[in-house]
């Protein structure tokens, strides 16, 4: 992996955890989901347009139906995260979703896209999908709601799973830029909830008076984050960047432990340890 794959996939690591723990903090629901893509939506439309008057993709209807299913599947994996937070722990949801999703990557970018990473990338990867996993036993160990929050963590991965791989194939090989694809599903995300929201519009004011402050924050965060993501996807394998990923678990787990009273902080630092020493392996790999 380079040096500039891993810049910008450590930078989305970070912002990504941070949207995450705000996220669990507001836990608004369907409501707070269409706030904040609404507002992604309106906020990242001059930078679209930008891109789009520079670099003049040529979008055909191949390019135009991977951003429609771009959007489908990033609104089922958004509603499923949210309502996942409202059942669970952030230091147990987040984790397993983020170590399930790479390791379903990883395998299927084998499979179908014939990538082969090399033993000492394979490895790398071992190693931080068992950090995340240890970090989300021992959180998982005393969390209330147990069941709930490991069936939303297991089920956001497979969904994560699902949009890397879609994603990277519409950005490696279709051409769809990056900053068009995330604006394209923020905004069909946005237009998917609109039905459910019509009937909810006291919910949508509710949240907008309560937790505005985080809904422009995921607004502006949640696509930077994977706009850097999508970028070191059109020039690295996903088998590399799907475990990369992972490193956004430290700070997910920290901002749970730590600000949200989660506990369990000093029993991470092995599995830390472990995540750290892949990435490692991954940056050689």
């Amino acid at each position: 992996m380079s040096a500039l794959a891993l810049g910008l996939l450590l930078v989305a690591a970070f912002g990504h955890a941070t949207w995450n723990f705000l996220a669990k903090r507001a836990a608004g629901g369907t409501a707070f989901v269409w706030l904040f893509s609404a507002l992604a939506a309106l906020l990242y439309a001059p930078v679209a347009v930008g891109v789009y008057a520079i670099q003049r993709p040529a979008l055909g209807w191949v390019a135009v139906a991977f951003m429609v299913g771009t959007a489908v599947l990033h609104t089922a994996y958004f509603v499923t995260l949210q309502r996942g937070y409202d059942v669970g722990e952030l230091s147990v949801v987040y984790p397993l979703a983020r170590s399930t999703g790479p390791v379903l990557a990883m395998a299927a970018a084998v499979a179908l896209m014939g990538e082969r990473p090399s033993v000492v990338a394979s490895m790398g990867a071992g190693l931080v999908v068992a950090g995340a996993l240890a970090i989300s036993w021992r959180a998982g160990a005393r969390s209330r709601g147990l069941r709930r929050s490991v069936t939303a963590g297991l089920l956001v991965g497979a969904l994560i799973a699902g949009y890397t791989l879609w994603d990277k194939h519409a950005v490696s090989a279709v051409g769809v830029p990056p900053v068009l694809l995330d604006w394209a599903g923020n905004l069909g995300r946005a237009v998917l909830l609109s039905p459910y929201v019509l009937g909810r519009r006291d919910r949508v004011r509710e949240q907008w008076r309560a937790h505005r402050a985080e809904a422009l924050a995921i607004a502006l965060l949640a696509p930077l984050s994977y706009i850097l993501v999508l970028t070191a996807m059109a020039f690295t394998p996903v088998s590399y960047v799907a475990p990369a990923r992972e490193v956004s678990v430290l700070v997910g787990t920290f901002l749970g432990s730590r600000l949200l009273g989660e506990g369990d902080l000093r029993r991470r630092l092995a599995a830390a340890a472990l995540m750290l020493a892949g990435l490692a392996a991954l940056t050689r790999g």
